[in-house]
């Protein structure tokens, strides 16, 4: 490799840690939230942290976490439980690994491992920003978000009965939604992309009324893509150069 490789990688890392900052600071009070949470639930400190480490998705380990509180529940209906919650991420292993095609498979499936919704979003941003998706930039984003929601999980497990305000109380638990609603915002420019986000927003307020949290993400995220696969392909006018002939 040669220094200009390395420091054009180095300075990619660079950038994806950049990005990945608003996003573990938003996501923090939620990793320490579900690691109360799950103590409170009967698993121990290091359960907990190994369920944020192997699972890594917030809504799916909230899901698990009821069902292995409830202690009634089939194992096999916890795992198709946690799928169910999410799917949405096959769905963005399908839409991003077009822009990975230049990569290794094993580097793939990491990148697969690490893929939650901001990650995501982040790499469509910068695929529309004209830039290709590095394996340098994407694990400068991605590694330190997982290793902040492992170490979270862990600090709420440890010490979030006691250092955890209520969530509720002094607006923490919005800090997310209104981070994902900037990410929703910056693709306004894209075609359709208001009648997907509003059949989107209505499925997924119908679904939370009609079946409950968290399964109104994936019903959706299910709905907008419906949609947008239903949809007509569009179709982009061809302009003739001047003096061009004119079949």
């Amino acid at each position: 490799m040669s220094d200009h490789e390395a420091a054009d990688r180095k300075a990619d890392f660079s950038r994806g840690v950049r990005t990945s900052i608003p996003i573990f600071v938003a996501s923090a009070p939620f990793a320490i939230l579900f690691g109360a949470m799950a103590v409170d639930n009967g698993l121990t400190i290091f359960e907990a942290t190994l369920m944020s480490a192997s699972i890594y998705a917030g809504a799916s380990q909230m899901v698990g976490l009821e069902l292995f509180g409830s202690h009634t529940v089939a194992p096999w209906l916890i795992v198709f439980s946690i799928f169910a919650v999410n799917f949405r991420h096959v769905l963005y292993s399908a839409a991003i690994g077009r822009n990975l095609s230049h990569w290794r498979p094993l580097n793939k499936a990491a990148a697969f491992f690490l893929l939650v919704d901001p990650i995501f979003a982040e790499s469509e941003r910068r695929v529309e920003n004209g830039h290709r998706i590095t394996f340098a930039w994407y694990f400068g984003a991605a590694v330190p978000m997982y290793l902040s929601w492992v170490l979270m999980s862990w600090f709420g497990a440890e010490f979030g009965s006691r250092v955890m305000p209520d969530a509720h109380a002094i607006g923490l638990d919005f800090l997310l939604p209104i981070y994902f609603l900037g990410l929703v915002m910056g693709f306004r420019a894209r075609p359709r992309w208001l009648p997907v986000v509003l059949v989107s927003a209505i499925a997924s307020m119908l679904a939370f009324r009609i079946v409950g949290s968290p399964w109104h993400v994936t019903i959706g995220a299910l709905a907008g893509v419906l949609l947008a696969a239903g949809l007509p392909p569009r179709v982009v006018p061809i302009v003739a150069a001047p003096g061009a002939p004119v079949s």
